[in-house]
């Protein structure tokens, strides 16, 4: 096991190296394969360009597991000083991805070689474009990946957990991610004759402070969704009142109705604040991945394995749901699933740095132990492997 655990830090190391944004995977993909390719019994499948699915089968009828890993990084100028840091400018794998497919390589490699003597079947994927919505997993649902599959599960490696425990939810976990874009149209002319234009600077902020108002007053607390308003458009000289302003951000909510609500809201707020100034508005939206509902017999499995893994006191609860987006949610509307958090952290890396920082690094100890959850989840699923 010592020198599994050393081939998944190394398979980590070179992805780490070598990162790609979301849908331009090629190479990422290619390597995948190549030490798939030297695995036994693995049937392998490329539904996209930039994803590959392993299926390990049994001899014998059974359940069917899937097992999900994300393959893409961020543009993201990295800002470590560890010696396989990316070698790609402005791209780094901030966000675990490199982490989750060697740990899911390794689940892999235990598993084909231990044979086909258990029941039912293990698919491996690795999926692309994961952090681009609405996300890879729609693309792989949409070509059958999740066919006879009875439970899929994901691990997401989290610096704000301790190497060496789990942190696990059941029900609502990941919120759907929907991203607006407000034009603001109108009437530019010189700033030292406001009252001869129509500011869509001006009417910008207003619309910006009432959709902050109009959701908390709008939505029941307990529902409430996260707004954020992130981008403002408008302008490039001190002296002139441009014609438009664009208004940029993402809604946040576990709720399908309040997600509805929440983009109707945003919608009626900037056209009729717009229309009051004597300006109009055109809102865009690109809607992202749906929330993740972990199933709760899916969820309990985890915890099961989990505490197998590491001791029960080491599997902690997550108290309230994230607001971070996860396409994960494809897999989870079709079949019952569950993602959890690996702890990957620890005190001799120094600053915590969360998920898409420049300088993220985790502990590459905890590693093998997402390849011993993967693992011993199949194996509790189709029987001892």
């Amino acid at each position: 096991m010592e020198r599994i655990a050393e081939q998944i830090i190394q398979w980590r190391r070179h992805i780490h190296e070598n990162p790609e944004r979301s849908y331009e995977e090629y190479e990422t993909v290619a390597f995948v394969e190549k030490q798939l390719s030297t695995m036994p019994h693995l049937q392998l499948q490329r539904l996209t360009d930039t994803s590959i699915v392993a299926t390990l089968k049994g001899v014998k009828k059974g359940k069917c597991v899937a097992l999900r890993a994300d393959l893409d990084a961020l543009p993201i100028q990295e800002e470590t000083t560890v010696p396989f840091k990316s070698k790609v400018p402005g791209m780094m794998h901030s966000c675990g991805h490199d982490a989750h497919t060697a740990m899911l390589l390794g689940a892999a490699k235990i598993l084909s070689e231990r044979g086909t003597q258990f029941e039912g079947e293990i698919r491996f994927i690795f999926q692309h474009g994961e952090e681009v919505a609405p996300g890879g997993a729609v693309d792989l649902v949409s070509k059958g990946v999740m066919n006879h599959v009875d439970f899929v599960f994901a691990l997401h490696v989290h610096p704000s957990y301790e190497t060496g425990t789990f942190a696990m939810r059941s029900g609502k976990m990941n919120a759907a991610g929907d991203d607006f874009f407000i034009h603001v149209y109108g009437k530019g002319g010189h700033a030292a004759e406001p009252h001869k234009t129509i500011d869509p600077l001006f009417i910008g902020t207003a619309i910006v402070q009432a959709l902050q108002a109009s959701i908390a007053r709008k939505i029941k607390a307990t529902t409430m969704p996260v707004l954020s308003v992130t981008m403002f458009q408008c302008g490039k000289v001190p002296n002139i009142i441009e014609d438009v302003a664009l208004i940029g951000g993402t809604i946040r909510s576990h709720d399908e109705k309040v997600r509805v609500a929440s983009r109707q809201i945003v919608e009626k707020t900037a056209h009729c604040i717009a229309a009051l100034h004597g300006a109009t508005a055109s809102v865009q939206w690109q809607l992202g991945c749906a929330a993740v509902i972990n199933d709760k017999e899916a969820t309990e499995i985890g915890k099961q394995v989990a505490a197998k893994i590491v001791g029960k006191e080491n599997v902690v609860c997550i108290e309230e749901p994230l607001f971070v987006a996860e396409d994960f949610a494809a897999y989870c509307e079709v079949v019952p699933g569950s993602i959890q958090l690996l702890g990957v952290h620890h005190e001799k890396l120094g600053t915590a740095y969360p998920l898409h920082h420049a300088k993220f690094m985790l502990d590459e100890s905890a590693l093998f132990l997402g390849t011993q959850y993967f693992t011993q989840i199949a194996e509790k699923i189709c029987g001892k492997c």
